[in-house]
Order: C-alpha cells, then structure tokens, then sequence
C-alpha cells in the first residue's frame, strides 16, 4: 500500500481557465460561475469525495500586451469576467466542513494590513480550514490597475513579497498573545490590551503600526501555497511556503525542482518536509483505453488554439508580445520565466520557441487512460517526490465527478487518497501536527516579538537605529 496523496481541485471564478475552448462543450457548467450555487454544488461533491482543497486561482488585469486590442480574451471568455475568489470563500466556508479553501491574492492587489485581516476573518469563519497562494502577479495591466506603470522587475517583485508576508507574519503571529482574548463577562474584560500588540512595521513599501483587529483565528497564518517556480520563486518558496503548486512537464524535471527547493528549504532552518508539492494534471477517463482516445479526440474538438496562445503571451520587458516563434534562448522578460526554463529543459531535440509554452499547457499535462492506467500515472508523479495533484478541470462539474467516481477509488484501493478527512484545521489535515505555523517557520519568530516592544513610532525608529548599528558591527 502506498502512501495517501493530497488532491485538490484547481478552479477559478471564470469561464475559461487553463483549457481553453472547452466552455463551449454542452456539459460545460463553468459559464454559469457568477452563480454562487454552481460553487456552492461543487464543493459539496468535493468534500464527498474527500478531496483535500478547492484551490481558487487569480488575476488582477488582462494577459499579453497591455497596449493592444484584448478581443481575444473577451471572446474566449479567458479570465475575463472573473470574480474575487476571496470573496467566494466566504460563502464555502458556511457552505462546507472540512475541505481546505484556497485563495490566490497578488501582493499588489492589497494593502497587507487589509489582506491580512480578511484572510483571519475568513479563517474563523471555516474554523481554521483557509490557504492563501502568494503570487507577485505577471500582467502589466493589473500593475496599471493599481497605478504602477508596468510590471515591476521580476527579482524586485519577490523583494516586495518579502516584506508583504513579513508585515502580514507579524500581524497574524505577533499582535495578539495567546491569552490576550479573555470573554471574561464577570469582570467585563472581552480581551486583555497589555497582550495585545502595535507592530511598527516600517520598510521600503509598507509602513504598518497595527494591532491587528482580529483575534487569532484557528491557524493564525492561514496555510501558505507558492507557485512560482523561477529560481527567485523556489528561493521564496523555500523560505515561506508549507505547499508549492508546480506544472512541471515531466516527473523528471519535478524530481529536480522539488530537491533544489527542499535544500534551498534546510539554507533557511527548515525541514525538507516542511513543504509539500502539488503537481497540476488533467485527466481523460475511460473504461477502456479505446474510450479514453474517443474522448480525447472529441475534447480536441473544441479547443482553442487562440485561446492557449493568448494565455501563454509572454512579453518583453517593455510590455510587447514575443512573437510565437521566438526562440526561448532569446527571452528577455520579467514574466513566465519558470515555464520557459521547463519547456527549455524538456524539449531537447530541438530549440524550443514561445509557443511550445502553449503546447506545456494544452497537452503535456495531461494524462489519458482508463481509471489504472492514470493510477499508474500517478504513483510515477510520487515516485519523483510529488505529495499531492491539483486535478485541472476541463468542464465543470463533470471533471471533477468523473475523477471522483472513476479514479480515486482505485487510489483509494492502493493506499493513495484518503478514504477519510482527519480532524482539526487544514494544517493539521495536510501534516498532522498542531494548527499552527511549526517553529521552523520564519513567521513564528514574531511570536512574542512585541510583548516588549516599542509603544511609539519614535521608539521604534530608535529600536531600529540601534539594530542596524549593532548589525554593521557584528559585520
């Protein structure tokens, strides 16, 4: 008997996701995602079927060049409507127990103090079952949406990320002790203020005095997703992620990103296990393999080329289009730098262009075969180190029913997908230990940080001097 894999489902609250053309399909339920019940039905089939998370991906703003007509994305309906999935999660949260609920929000789409707060508010609501992705964006048109210019550096993005997780670490784990919440009615004390804490969090982009206005929710920081895989990404990976979302286009190719982030991981002072990886695939499903190409060839009907090459857009780094026959060797770009780096490693018979980035997602990920055969699969994708699979969808909700009723039962027979949820927070269902972020992780240094802190911003300016003083001495 194997061991149990973690599966959740990859949505996000638009028409047109990852394969392009299929909402054109009849059974296509994904063009009704404005309708809360369509989500709603969906997770209650998830969370029979035991399925570990909805995991909710996001965009801020359009693909491809900012400058240009977007009429491709708006016929193909590709994440143009889409709603806020962080908004969605609360209506899950009510609607569901025990499946995890994950939401993508890119660091420029809100400020950290607002963010984090949401994110506690929704973590008491689900009774500690909330993810958050962290994402630094890739469109130049969402950056314009908040007013930058364009898209911001690649390396400074993750320089921004750092200091946004930062001040959200110290706002979950640092503002309010354990016992600052009292609900004491006989001597009308709702929480005790000497144990609750301003942050003074002042740095290049944020300055953030605090205190958080929730109390600690179930998990205090909610579970932590990445899915950047360049090597600024593996490196942020590595020090704040418990869960990456990878899309690797081979196990082999998994193999050697899962170990370098898993060493990048113990430079940091954590374990290797502290992280679990989630390889993205989709399935076609058929009682027997001539079923499963009938199915294929007829999912192949309605694709959209358009659309997977609009997706795909990488730009240059003014915000310009490469062409499709660019030559991967050629890239100069602050987006996509991951999928250009795998497409380079897996096509070596000859040189790989920007439209191979499309072929990555339009086929490579896809694993077609009766319900053993995609087992087999499976256990391939393990055996190079994965811990779970984002299952992407190409209709819903009949992908999801389909692995449901046709896969996960043979999983369940080989020991790899569990037949049960554990107990307690999402944290606790994915590793077994306590609700909270392990010792480990940079953000339970904030733990305590404060209690003696300073009481003025003029007292932290000070504290500060000091420490860069003590820290050029040191040096």
């Amino acid at each position: 008997m194997g061991k149990p894999l973690h599966f959740n489902a990859f949505v996000m609250n638009t028409t047109s996701h990852i394969h392009h053309g299929q909402w054109r399909r009849p059974d296509a339920g994904q063009t009704e995602f404005n309708d809360v019940n369509t989500w709603i039905d969906l997770a209650h089939t998830l969370e029979a079927a035991k399925f570990d998370a909805m995991f909710f991906a996001d965009v801020s703003g359009l693909y491809g060049d900012s400058d240009a007509d977007f009429d491709v994305y708006a016929n193909e309906g590709l994440q143009i409507p889409s709603n806020d999935p962080t908004v969605l999660l609360g209506a899950l949260a009510v609607s569901t127990k025990h499946i995890g609920l994950a939401t993508t929000s890119n660091v420029v789409q809100n400020h950290p103090y607002n963010f984090a707060r949401q994110i506690s508010t929704l973590d008491h609501i689900s009774n500690g079952r909330i993810a958050w992705n962290i994402v630094t964006g890739i469109n130049d048109n969402a950056s314009r949406n908040y007013g930058l210019p364009q898209l911001t550096d690649h390396a400074e993005r993750y320089a921004w990320a750092d200091e946004y997780v930062d001040v959200a670490y110290k706002l979950w784990e640092g503002s309010w002790d354990a016992e600052a919440l009292k609900k004491d009615k006989e001597n009308g004390v709702y929480s005790d203020a000497a144990k609750i804490h301003k942050i003074y969090h002042e740095g290049p982009r944020y300055r953030v005095e605090g205190p958080h206005l929730p109390s600690p929710s179930p998990q205090r920081t909610p579970l932590l997703f990445q899915a950047g895989s360049s090597a600024s990404g593996r490196a942020f990976a590595a020090r704040n992620a418990e869960a990456t979302f990878i899309i690797a286009p081979s196990p082999a190719i998994a193999a050697e990103l899962i170990s370098d982030t898993r060493r990048l991981a113990g430079e940091f002072g954590r374990h290797p296990e502290d992280i679990k990886f989630f390889q993205g695939l989709s399935f076609i499903i058929g009682d027997t393999e001539e079923e499963a190409k009938e199915k294929e060839a007829y999912y192949d009907q309605f694709v959209s080329v358009d659309g997977y090459l609009a997706h795909s857009a990488i730009v240059d780094k003014t915000g310009r289009v490469y062409p499709p026959e660019t030559r991967i060797a050629d890239l100069d770009t602050n987006t996509g730098k991951g999928f250009s780096e795998w497409v380079s490693k897996h096509i070596t018979d000859r040189e790989p262009v920007v439209a191979d980035i499309a072929w990555l997602q339009a086929r490579n990920t896809r694993v077609v075969g009766t319900p053993e055969q995609i087992a087999d699969e499976i256990e391939k994708w393990q055996a190079a180190g994965v811990d779970g699979i984002n299952v992407i969808n190409w209709v819903i909700p009949g992908s999801f029913e389909e692995f449901a009723d046709k896969v996960l039962p043979v999983l369940r027979e080989r020991g790899l997908a569990q037949s049960e949820y554990a107990k307690g927070t999402l944290r606790e269902k994915l590793f077994g230990d306590g609700p909270l972020l392990n010792d480990r992780h940079p953000a339970a240094g904030y733990r305590g940080a404060f209690t003696s802190g300073p009481t003025s911003w003029e007292e932290a300016e000070t504290t500060r001097g000091l420490e860069v003083q003590r820290a050029g001495v040191e040096s």
